[in-house]
């Protein structure tokens, strides 16, 4: 156990360091496809992979969005509008990768994307309506954006990204925003188990928290909304000086 042990650790720091070095090669005509590339992550991630030689498709919500990222992007970069919580554009734009990879088939699949709706508020203030706002979008439309596009991922034995923000796993009152993140956790996990067969490899990167402006005027018109629908009962339950505060 002496030697057994400490060559077993060695063997494992040896085949860390290889595998840490191994880079891809020949990055042309590698297609990877980008969801929420009108949020600054997505679209800073569509830049970079693109000056690095890949055929980057990025998936935007509107196509002014779209036009932005191209006109700061080599020809190679196509975009795509995408509604992660319609399932009819998400249909579009899996057809649009269809057609755009020819056969090749997809790379790398990342999830970047993420709802606007982060409700702020004690549970019992919610509505099953508030929770669907969030999943729809940070899960439900990402896991069916993925199932609709791993055919074209097995094909390439490409790869899939789940970023998923940190915060989410720090459970405030957000409503469905963190049962989202939690949910990507455990389908990300699943997913990677379930397709290693087919070469296709799963990742999760959970990111740290990044410098952006909160608009505290309009967090407050939205928990006055909440509020001001509350039925009586649950709005005296809690008082005007709990909401004050």
């Amino acid at each position: 156990l002496h030697i057994v042990i400490p060559a077993s650790i060695l063997s494992l720091i040896i085949y860390w360091l290889i595998r840490d070095r191994h880079k891809v090669r020949n990055l042309s005509g590698k297609y990877v496809f980008i969801t929420g590339c009108d949020t600054r992550l997505g679209n800073a991630l569509a830049k970079w992979l693109d000056k690095r030689g890949f055929c980057v498709i990025a998936a935007c919500v509107t196509e002014q969005e779209g036009q932005e990222l191209r006109s700061c992007s080599s020809l190679s970069l196509k975009t795509v509008n995408l509604d992660l919580a319609d399932s009819s554009s998400i249909s579009k734009a899996v057809v649009f990768a269809t057609e755009e990879t020819a056969g090749k088939g997809l790379f790398g699949l990342v999830n970047t994307a993420e709802g606007t709706t982060h409700t702020a508020a004690p549970t019992d203030w919610l509505t099953i309506d508030d929770f669907h706002s969030a999943l729809s979008v940070n899960l439900l439309g990402l896991i069916e954006i993925t199932l609709k596009l791993l055919p074209l991922l097995k094909k390439a034995e490409g790869r899939v990204v789940n970023l998923i923000n940190a915060k989410g796993f720090m459970t405030f009152v957000d409503g469905g925003y963190n049962l989202s993140k939690w949910g990507m956790e455990s389908f990300s996990d699943t997913l990677r188990r379930d397709i290693q067969h087919f070469g296709v490899k799963v990742s999760i990167v959970e990111h740290s928290f990044f410098n952006a402006k909160v608009n505290w005027g309009i967090m407050e018109r939205d928990l006055l909304r909440l509020w001001n629908r509350l039925p009586n009962e649950i709005r005296d339950s809690y008082g005007e000086k709990y909401f004050s505060e």
